[in-house]
């Protein structure tokens, strides 16, 4: 058989396990090793395995995971997300659907501290599902604005997705948060202008919640001060080049960690816990991100990479069609693949094709972050949905996968309008990076 026929049993093989519920990590790394010593040797093989996996868990700049996920610990234990919400649900309560809008924005603000989609999502999913039930909004768009709202963590900077694409393409990781600004910011508005869009035609949806006096509103903006505190500390000194973004998620973390015991929210049973989430996570993250090197190693040597990106390189087509191709893999990749899955197994394939189109690689970044958001939402992997189902079978809300899955359609149709909208106006993502 032809290294590219191996390859392609290969891939086959790995959906067929995916398929299983085995852990991707896993299964990335075995088929990767199986297949690369089928086509080398056994001892190049492992020489390949034990030198991939070293060269992951050293990574200097990949230490900025496990400090960011630290930080959105603390965060959390410490009630910022508890806080985030009461002020959000001050000012969007009283309208229609108000507090599906003021999770969606609780998420964009909590992903500021987080940067992780699915721990964004878990989080809201603790604070507000609950107060949506208790204010009779039915399943689907509780349980899908958590959801949604949730993958807002990707884009939004600190975002570990971010990260993974810088190491893989080299691009600074400074500039790639700030690109994620204002798309984040655009993102979470066509969010409220599908829940608005939603309530408008089921009101009985979106029941109108508590009204607020604006005397009342004003005095709820204090729960904005630690995430402002934080992300005008880290997103400054990274626009003004005085850390790295490695140090800039050590800051972070420092920082919420003195609010926290400023504000006496912390404590040393809770530090504890942070620390033990964050080495759960960090772990999985890390294996994966060495599961897919591995597999990636496995698939340079059947050239299958290299041939998929010469044929769509080559294809007698517009520049922008050949894009529009590409994200559509993107989207149908995500439906059955772990983002992060999905990022490192192919970006190396996908770049130079993108780079010879002439493409922004910071834009296009930003682009391939909010594809696979709608991947974290979509059947049948959909990890977010799977972890807001958890979360409300685990605090006895009784909300169905089927109801859950069944609210996220209005934000897919938001986050595809988002996605026209970067591909006809690009500065949205690179006016903030040029300005470093």
């Amino acid at each position: 058989m032809s290294p590219a026929g191996i390859g392609f049993l290969g891939i086959a093989i790995m959906l067929l396990l995916f398929a299983t519920r085995m852990p991707v990590a896993f299964v990335m790394g075995v088929v990767g090793l199986v297949g690369f010593s089928v086509l080398t040797s056994v001892q190049g093989g492992l020489n390949m395995l034990s030198r991939s996996m070293y060269e992951v868990f050293v990574s200097y700049d990949l230490t900025t995971i496990p400090l960011f996920i630290l930080m959105g610990q603390l965060a959390f234990n410490a009630g910022i997300s508890r806080r985030l919400f009461s002020t959000t649900y001050h000012f969007f309560g009283h309208i229609r659907g108000g507090l599906a809008m003021a999770t969606v924005s609780a998420c964009t603000a909590f992903g500021a501290v987080c940067g992780s989609s699915p721990a964004t999502a878990a989080t809201m999913a603790t604070v507000a599902i609950p107060e949506m039930k208790r204010f009779g909004y039915r399943d689907r768009l509780a349980a899908g604005a958590v959801a949604a709202g949730g993958g807002l963590g990707m884009i939004m900077p600190p975002s570990v997705v971010l990260i993974i694409y810088g190491v893989l393409t080299e691009q600074s990781i400074g500039q790639l948060f700030v690109a994620g600004i204002l798309p984040a910011f655009l993102l979470t508005a066509l969010f409220l202008c599908a829940v608005y869009v939603t309530c408008r035609r089921h009101p009985e949806y979106g029941p109108v919640a508590e009204h607020f006096s604006w005397a009342a509103r004003f005095r709820s903006l204090t729960g904005l001060i630690d995430t402002l505190i934080i992300f005008a500390v880290v997103l400054t000194g990274l626009f003004k080049g005085w850390f790295t973004p490695t140090e800039a998620a050590s800051v972070g973390a420092v920082s919420v960690l003195v609010l926290g015991l400023a504000r006496r929210q912390l404590n040393w049973r809770l530090i504890m816990k942070s620390l033990e989430e964050t080495l759960r996570t960090s772990c999985m993250i890390l294996f994966l991100v060495a599961g897919a090197v591995v597999f990636g190693k496995f698939l340079a040597v059947t050239r299958i990479p290299f041939t998929t990106a010469s044929y769509i390189g080559g294809l007698e087509i517009p520049a922008l069609a050949v894009m529009a191709i590409i994200v559509f893999i993107y989207f149908v990749g995500g439906c059955f693949m772990d983002s992060l899955a999905m990022i490192m197994l192919t970006v190396p394939v996908f770049y130079p094709v993108v780079m010879n189109l002439g493409y922004d690689p910071i834009w296009f970044g930003v682009i391939i972050v909010l594809v696979t958001e709608m991947g974290v939402i979509t059947p049948p992997v959909g990890i977010n949905v799977y972890v807001v189902y958890g979360v409300t079978t685990a605090m006895k809300q009784n909300i169905s996968l089927e109801s859950i899955f069944r609210g996220i359609y209005p934000f897919l149709v938001a986050t595809v309008i988002g996605i026209a909208i970067l591909f006809f106006i690009p500065q949205i993502v690179t006016y903030l990076p040029s300005l470093m």
